[in-house]
């Protein structure tokens, strides 16, 4: 783990763990919904990718805005969201965050900066844009994170997004997730050449960061986000990481793109709450069994989740075009400026 300071930091610490862990919890627990066909369509694991979304997002303020992906359930609960809401919303239930309409891919929480999950690789690069746009236009300091996969990089929109981030210089990172696969395929048999060299073909500052390791994660995005604050961004991170399920929670049988002992080597030695965990006990930020206490509550938080959704209501079929369609023609006839 990267070196830091112990003893004015721990309660920064504890919630970074916590909040791993709190994301590990929620893809178990949504895992086990589908396989019990509790759950409808199909969702796409964060497990393993834990301290990437941590990391940066406890970099940020409420009042920040990160856009997601269709694995965006940890970008969501690193941002503030709670279990029964996103339960609730994976299972269409009307106490969802999107009232059941978003569902596992379409996740939003704008409440905590959350604009949303996009099914579409790469379709909440303009958005993510769209919104350090807005801070820069209202004046205001808000940063914006972009959080997208490697394979969203073969997308012409991440090229004149950032073309057109760099030119005016706005406040908006680019954090590629690189897990080392685009769905079934090797990212290097997908992507030639460098990834942050794409970025720094537009003059935009990059790095690259073990996304593994929370502390680093954090480190960087702490000085970046100050940065991009005080109008010096933007900035391309890429965070190498990797998924410990399949493509998808369909995508049970792997061998045919990756190796079992590939997987066991990420999850034995490189695990981001294994790692953060053993370094927290040696530097004597926690005792093991105050950590195995704070694991247990979170389970059974989660499970409490699972219970409340399972068994809260869907919305009332009154609300089939709510929140999808619009009055055009009323629209059409209200004064322009």
């Amino acid at each position: 783990m990267s070196s830091a300071k112990t003893s004015s930091n721990a309660e920064d610490y504890l919630r970074m763990y916590r909040q791993m862990v709190r994301i590990r919890t929620f893809e178990d627990n949504a895992n086990q919904l589908y396989l019990s066909a509790k759950m409808p369509g199909l969702t796409h694991m964060y497990s393993g990718e834990e301290a990437v979304a941590v990391g940066i997002c406890e970099a940020l303020r409420v009042t920040d805005k990160i856009t997601s992906t269709h694995r965006g359930h940890g970008h969501c609960v690193a941002k503030g969201a709670e279990f029964k809401e996103m339960f609730c919303e994976l299972l269409g239930k009307e106490e969802g965050y999107c009232r059941g309409k978003g569902g596992s891919m379409h996740i939003a929480d704008q409440s905590n900066g959350n604009l949303g999950a996009n099914a579409i690789v790469g379709g909440s690069m303009g958005i993510a844009t769209g919104s350090a746009y807005t801070a820069r236009l209202l004046g205001r300091d808000d940063v914006t994170v972009c959080f997208f996969g490697d394979g969203a990089t073969a997308q012409g929109l991440m090229y004149e997004v950032m073309n057109m981030a760099a030119l005016w210089k706005l406040p908006v990172i680019y954090a590629c997730e690189n897990n080392g696969y685009s769905e079934y395929t090797r990212t290097d048999e997908i992507a030639a050449g460098s990834i942050i060299a794409r970025a720094e073909a537009f003059g935009i500052e990059a790095h690259q960061v073990d996304g593994q390791d929370v502390l680093a994660v954090n480190e960087l995005a702490q000085k970046l986000v100050a940065r991009a604050r005080k109008g010096e961004g933007p900035f391309f991170i890429e965070l190498m990481t990797y998924r410990y399920h399949g493509h998808h929670v369909g995508d049970i049988n792997r061998e045919y793109y990756r190796s079992k002992e590939e997987e066991r080597e990420w999850k034995q030695n490189r695990d981001p709450i294994i790692k953060f965990r053993g370094w927290l006990v040696a530097q004597g930020v926690v005792s093991e069994g105050e950590i195995d206490a704070m694991n247990a509550e979170i389970e059974r938080d989660a499970a409490a989740a699972v219970e409340y959704a399972l068994n809260a209501s869907y919305p009332d079929v009154s609300e089939v075009d709510m929140h999808v369609f619009t009055d055009v023609e009323h629209a059409l006839s209200q004064p322009t400026a």
